[in-house]
């Protein structure tokens, strides 16, 4: 649909609604005068604009009500069906959606302007002055699917069956859209989970997986041929896990998608991750770190050699930590090198390199090569074997520095973690400078949060901690601004929107790192540290919490009680 009945042109209504952008807009025209179609299509299977924002446009702009996918009465339409049995396989071959009240039949179409549909419903005598209503793409194949009865299993498909399938506009645009929703959702991940008769598609929306819509299985060989084709995997492979990427543009954002399917049961099961391809976030102030912290952050990356470890489980935020880190430092007067498997954000005059462990390119091999191209900086994405991290370690102790991730519940855990993978004590003491544990915590939405009737139950040295942390920088104390979550259309009624990160700062001096190559426990290490103002994941939480910023649920559910002294 590209004009209404007043002539307004749909692209420029979206354009003044700052829905799209002005390149989105030529780029789609000039597709339309090579290809045909309809703007708002052409749009959509750009992923220039979700189906949501389109379609409330439409609504405007054609004068036509439209109805969202819970908003239709199932028993009314069945009944619309079965009254107009004789055409009834037609109407949803059509995409149409009919059913009968007090003020006579209604149709509701993804394209009511479609002129075979239009010329349907004129031909049928019951529908010629029926009502039209707007329903999104998505919204209207569901009903289709649900109303209808159709089987294609897609063991039976082969690989050209399956390619014509993945080439089909309603797929194209179909996957394009749902990436679109999920950026503009701030999803951090699209999970396409195949069922017996259904498949799930969840987004992973401030770490929580929340159900976007669910489909008939009929639907679901297109749309993974569609994304595997995409992303450069084999369509034609559905016994073995596979991996790829997909370059896109998405709600006017330029993404990187990781790819990943592994066999299941019922069909291939996928996972998209998004990553934006430009961050505008990669800033330690915009971390959460505590000013105190930042201060002791930035010192320690101005070290000229040793190791600076960042620790946590998966989905932690340590990337994201390490990428700031280096975005803080890198001034170009020094040479910055980082091995990441994969490499998630490309960093503006840093050489990142990419392991390949299927060709023999690990970490560790990539860290031999690193020190002969004379680094300043080094950054290893993980450090997973005693190899990797006894390179590091050797490096670190060469004149440079080398910040790494590592995988532990708290800060102090580091060091008997690299001592378990074989690294030597003595080692560990003489080259470790600083571990920094991190959790990620959901943010209170603003505009919704109220104040908390009750205190949290802290226990009484968290809560004292947190109170004696309530102070400007020139010591004021400030009153605690206990919060409880509400729900508003704001953050999807979940009442939070974003998340922040809780830290737990550990700096190895000469006295601890003597300790170390001695070999001293972990209980005499986390003493020393407590002696140095160490203080917990938990204990960081508790502070979050009191300045209002997140819920003690949250902090309990980041950090399960890790990091407790």
């Amino acid at each position: 649909m590209s004009e209404s009945q007043s002539g307004q042109l749909i692209g420029e209504l979206l354009l003044a609604r700052e829905q799209i952008r002005q390149d989105d807009l030529n780029a789609a025209l000039r597709f339309q005068a090579e290809q045909g179609g309809r703007l708002g299509a052409v749009l959509m299977r750009m992923g220039a604009v979700t189906a949501e924002r389109l379609y409330a446009a439409l609504s405007d702009q054609l004068g036509m009500g439209w109805l969202r996918a819970d908003e239709f009465d199932e028993a009314a339409l069945r009944q619309g069906l079965q009254d107009l049995e004789s055409c009834a396989t037609q109407l949803l071959r059509l995409g149409v959606l009919p059913w009968r009240d007090e003020a006579g039949w209604q149709l509701a179409c993804a394209d009511p302007l479609e002129a075979e549909v239009r010329e349907f419903a004129q031909l049928t005598n019951e529908l010629s002055s029926a009502r039209w209503w707007l329903v999104a793409p998505d919204d209207a194949q569901r009903w289709v699917q649900r109303l209808g009865q159709s089987d294609l299993s897609m063991q039976a498909l082969d690989e050209r069956a399956l390619r014509e399938l993945a080439e089909d506009a309603p797929v194209i645009a179909w996957v394009n859209n749902l990436i679109a929703q999920a950026v503009e959702s701030r999803a951090s991940d699209i999970h396409l989970e195949p069922g017996e008769r259904e498949f799930e598609v969840r987004l992973r929306i401030d770490g929580q997986l929340h159900t976007r819509l669910t489909l008939g299985m009929d639907r679901y060989p297109a749309v993974a041929s569609r994304i595997k084709l995409i992303a450069g995997i084999d369509i034609a492979e559905r016994r073995l896990p596979q991996d790829g990427r997909i370059s896109t543009r998405a709600a006017g954002a330029e993404m990187d998608v990781r790819v990943s399917s592994i066999p299941a049961v019922f069909g291939e099961s996928i996972v998209m991750r998004l990553l934006p391809k430009r961050r505008s976030d990669l800033s330690l102030e915009r971390l959460g770190l505590r000013p105190q912290q930042l201060r002791q952050f930035r010192r320690w990356l101005g070290l000229a050699n040793g190791l600076v470890l960042v620790t946590g489980p998966t989905g932690a935020g340590k990337s994201t930590t390490l990428y700031s880190a280096l975005a803080a430092t890198n001034d170009q007067s020094r040479k910055i090198l980082t091995v990441e498997d994969p490499v998630e954000f490309r960093l503006p005059n840093v050489i990142q390199v990419q392991a390949q462990p299927d060709i023999g390119y690990t970490f560790a091999r990539a860290l031999r090569a690193f020190l002969r191209h004379d680094p300043d900086i080094i950054m290893v994405g993980e450090i997973r074997d005693r190899e990797t991290a006894e390179i590091a370690i050797q490096s670190a102790l060469t004149g440079h520095l080398v910040l790494a991730t590592l995988h532990t519940n708290d800060a102090p855990s580091a060091v008997t973690r690299l001592v378990d993978m074989g690294v030597e004590p003595f080692l560990v003491g003489a080259s470790l400078r600083a571990v920094m544990a991190q959790r990620l915590v959901r943010r209170l939405c603003d505009r919704c949060a109220q104040p908390a009737d009750t205190v949290p139950a802290l226990s009484e040295d968290e809560l004292a901690l947190a109170l004696n942390d309530l102070r400007s920088e020139d010591g004021e104390a400030q009153p605690p601004r206990w919060r409880h979550p509400v729900g508003c259309p704001e953050c999807q009624q979940t009442g939070f929107r974003g998340r922040v990160g809780i830290y737990e700062m550990l700096e190895i001096d000469a006295e601890m790192q003597h300790a170390l190559a001695r070999d001293a426990g972990l209980p005499a290490l986390i003493e020393m540290a407590a002696q140095r103002g160490y203080r917990t994941l938990a204990q960081e939480g508790g502070l979050k919490v009191a300045q209002g910023i997140t819920t003690l649920d949250e902090v309990l559910r980041a950090t399960g009680g890790a990091g407790e002294a």
